[in-house]
């Protein structure tokens, strides 16, 4: 199992099921897996923090009990995540990520960071938080050192195949100068071999990829070219 806190020697590779073939999602991910790829990366989407709807807690257990020694990690893109990190833990989620924007005093009416993390890290799960591309990084200071992960997203969330925002580059680069080593810098939108370099050079370690894996013709070589980058 993947070790989510150790430096990795080459940026990680984080497989989005998002676009995989949902009538064939094990044979899509065993094939990326055997391809290269460090982790799977679930979106889980509510219809109200995003407009649009995708996977629950099933498809993480379904995830689970063919893949054991797979890392999941989870990307909750939900109005209330503190009703959903109970269900993810124990579907056999490894890293469970929630959105600054859905958090007290962003959000006047929304939840506690700290309980939030606490509560994750708990249930035996790595925290995470994450940020949309409007969102100033600043909010997230006050929890840099007890997360295992921060997410930048470089898309709005909803939907994948969305083109990259180099605007985030430089919002990454300030959450990196603040991390410590064991905590994971991850990119997720539009994450391409085209853009790659852009997003690790930002300092992103850790790198979401949907269709330009999924729907790449040879995927060991998008594989090898965000490892390489």
């Amino acid at each position: 199992m993947l070790d989510i806190t150790a430096v990795p020697t080459q940026p990680l590779v984080a497989a989005s099921i998002l676009s995989a073939d949902f009538a064939y999602m094990a044979r899509d991910v065993q094939d990326v897996l055997d391809k290269g790829a460090d982790l799977l990366h679930v979106d889980v989407m509510d219809g109200h923090f995003v407009r649009n709807l995708s996977m629950g807690q099933d498809m993480c257990r379904a995830l689970r009990r063919h893949f054991p020694d797979v890392f999941l990690d989870v990307h909750l893109m939900v109005e209330d995540p503190e009703l959903f990190v109970p269900q993810f833990a124990d579907a056999g989620a490894n890293l469970c990520s929630f959105h600054l924007e859905v958090c007290k005093p962003y959000k006047p009416d929304g939840i506690d960071a700290e309980k939030m993390i606490t509560t994750i890290r708990r249930l035996g799960m790595s925290p995470a938080m994450v940020i949309n591309p409007a969102t100033p990084p600043d909010g997230l200071e006050p929890y840099l050192k007890e997360l295992d992960l921060v997410l930048i997203m470089s898309v709005v969330p909803g939907k994948s195949g969305q083109k990259f925002m180099p605007e985030v580059l430089e919002k990454t680069r300030w959450v990196k100068d603040r991390v410590g080593s064991k905590t994971r810098v991850e990119m997720d939108g539009g994450i391409s071999p085209a853009t790659v370099k852009q997003a690790v050079a930002a300092g992103a370690d850790t790198l979401v990829t949907a269709s330009a894996l999924f729907g790449a013709t040879d995927r060991k070589q998008v594989i090898d070219q965000l490892h390489q980058a």
